[in-house]
């Protein structure tokens, strides 16, 4: 939906709130100016919409006395889907600044739903429950996120305030590409034209842009560009307290199951080189895997590079142990104190007698990756 429609639906909201509006107070309201504002009120007629205008000192617009908007012609169907879809994109984190901008939109479309389907959703919203808990996260600006969005399909530059994770704030210009919405926040991806010719490619988060602004000229997109695995391998190659380097000996399609690209990247190992036996597992015999099935011989002759970028190293072991495949730890060496550490608790929880349950793990428990936001 473009700008103009967006503020011509408004103009219409504004009015059914009953009085007469002045031109002036319109325009302010809207963000526009008088003439265009006249100008929505045609394009309110042309849909037949009775817009009287009215003249004189105190004159502006207001809707013909008695008329009242029809009942929203949705399917079940389609009401369902759009008001599940408002529900999903707030528990999403989704939503802009305003909290209450998706729950107002869900109470309006009811309001004017026939009431026999209104009651009906009304029913699966108070019944409905979901395991996943909601995200709360900083949202972005309503106008950065459309500005954004426009600028990116008409390929026009955006001046942009930028505060970036350590507190500093800077102004520059930017080519956005696209937009990429990933675990409850938004991400622009741009090229930044003063780094380089061809202008390096970064990633910024929404909630972090507190203005922008759209710029003249035109860019072209690369055609191989891919928003979203940009930000995924962006978010990998974020700066932690851990760097942390591994040979697994398995597919990237196996280890992916346990490292997304947003939290490890992977690459293959051309060639295989000598391991040290004190640094790897030693299970070299075929062996069926219950949850990939068969282990195939690219699995036990192909070794994968994978880096980790982590704040903790608690949560590794137990990934590195749900893999099930040999691996080498490159560094750091503080990992293989708590590779071994896990190995010790999993040895004595298999030792223990089945009349006496082991005591319990500390109260430090071990938690899954702390992602990047």
């Amino acid at each position: 939906m473009t700008t103009s429609t967006t503020r011509v639906l408004a103009l219409l909201e504004i009015l059914q709130g009953g009085g007469i509006r002045t031109v002036p107070d319109l325009a302010a309201r809207l963000g526009v100016d008088e003439r265009t504002v006249r100008r929505y009120a045609g394009h309110l007629l042309d849909l037949g919409v009775p817009v009287d205008s009215v003249r004189g000192r105190y004159g502006g617009y207001r809707l013909a006395p008695g008329y009242r908007m029809p009942p929203l012609m949705l399917t079940d169907e389609e009401a369902l889907a759009v008001v599940l879809g408002l529900l999903a994109a707030q528990r999403a984190g989704l939503v802009t600044t305003s909290a209450a901008a998706s729950e107002s939109a869900a109470a309006k479309l009811r309001r004017v739903l026939p009431k026999p389907l209104g009651r009906r959703l009304e029913a699966l919203l108070d019944t409905a429950d979901f395991t996943a808990r909601p995200r709360l996260a900083a949202a972005p600006e309503t106008g950065v996120l459309l500005g954004l969005a426009e600028a990116a399909l008409h390929r026009r530059p955006v001046a942009v305030t930028y505060t970036d994770r350590k507190g500093r704030s800077s102004d520059r210009t930017v080519l956005p590409y696209g937009l990429v919405a990933h675990s409850g926040r938004w991400y622009l991806t741009a090229a930044d034209p003063t780094a380089g010719d061809d202008g390096e490619i970064r990633t910024f988060r929404l909630d972090r842009i507190a203005a922008m602004t759209v710029q003249s000229g035109s860019f072209v997109v690369p055609e191989s560009f891919d928003p979203a695995a940009t930000v995924l391998d962006s978010l990998a190659q974020t700066p932690w307290t851990h760097d942390v380097s591994l040979r697994i000996r398995g597919s990237i399609q196996h280890i992916r199951r346990h490292l997304p690209a947003e939290i490890a990247t992977l690459s293959t190992i051309a060639t295989t080189t000598a391991l040290d036996d004190t640094h790897r597992t030693h299970t070299d015999e075929p062996r069926s895997d219950a949850s990939t099935g068969p282990a195939t011989a690219d699995e036990h002759t192909g070794w994968t590079h994978v880096r980790i970028r982590a704040e903790r190293l608690d949560w590794i072991p137990p990934v590195l142990a749900a893999l099930d495949r040999p691996f080498v730890i490159e560094h750091p060496t503080e990992l293989r104190t708590h590779v071994r550490a896990l190995a010790r608790r999993l040895d004595e929880h298999a030792a223990a007698d089945q009349g006496h349950p082991p005591d319990p793990p500390p109260t430090t428990a071990v938690t899954g990756p702390r992602r990047h936001h």
